[in-house]
C-alpha cells in the first residue's frame, strides 16, 4: 500500500504542528521543515483547516496551528478522507483502448481493495497525538522560534 504524495504532506504537516503543541508556523516554515514545496503545503494546510485539524490565520502575522480536534483525529479515518482514490491500481483510464483487458472480472482488484481497507483499519486505533508523542525524530527538527497562537 502506498499513500499518495498529497496524503504524506498532510500527515507530515500534522506531525510537525503536533510536535509544537501550542504555537503556529507559517506555511513556508512548515514546507522548509518537511522538505516539501511551499505550494503543496499550502494545499494541505487549506484542506486540514477545512477538516478542523488546523486553525489557520491568514495575513502577515498568520500561520497554522494544530487544534485539539486535529490531535485526536483517528489516523484510519483521516487517511480514508485524504486518499480519494477509489482503487489501489488504475484499471481504467480516460481512453477505453488503454484499460486493462481483465477489468470486467478481475478478482485482484477486489483483493487489493480489501487489503487497503485492512491497512486503514489497522490505523483506526491511533490518533495524530499517538504518533507525534512516539516520534523522537520530531525533536531533532530545526524548529524556528515559535510565537504562541493568537499573538502578533
Amino acid at each position: 500500500m502506498r499513500l499518495s504524495a498529497y496524503t504524506d504532506v498532510c500527515l507530515r504537516t500534522l506531525m510537525v504542528l503536533g510536535a509544537h503543541g501550542v504555537g503556529q508556523l507559517t506555511t513556508r516554515q512548515i514546507a522548509e521543515l518537511i522538505h516539501v514545496p511551499y505550494n503543496h503545503v499550502t494545499k494541505a494546510v487549506a484542506e486540514l483547516g477545512g477538516l478542523g485539524a488546523l486553525e489557520v490565520t491568514r495575513g502577515r502575522h498568520g500561520g497554522a496551528s494544530i487544534t485539539e480536534q486535529g490531535l485526536q483525529m483517528n489516523l484510519g479515518s483521516l487517511l480514508r478522507t485524504l486518499d480519494w482514490r477509489e482503487d489501489v491500481v488504475d484499471c481504467t483510464t480516460h481512453d477505453a483502448a488503454h484499460d486493462c483487458p481483465m477489468v470486467g472480472g478481475c478478482r485482484l482488484r477486489g483483493a487489493l481493495r480489501q487489503a487497503r481497507d485492512a491497512f486503514y483499519a489497522s490505523l483506526d486505533n491511533l490518533t495524530v497525538a499517538d504518533v507525534v508523542s512516539a516520534s523522537p525524530a520530531l525533536t531533532r527538527l530545526p524548529f524556528p522560534q515559535i510565537r504562541p497562537s493568537g499573538t502578533r
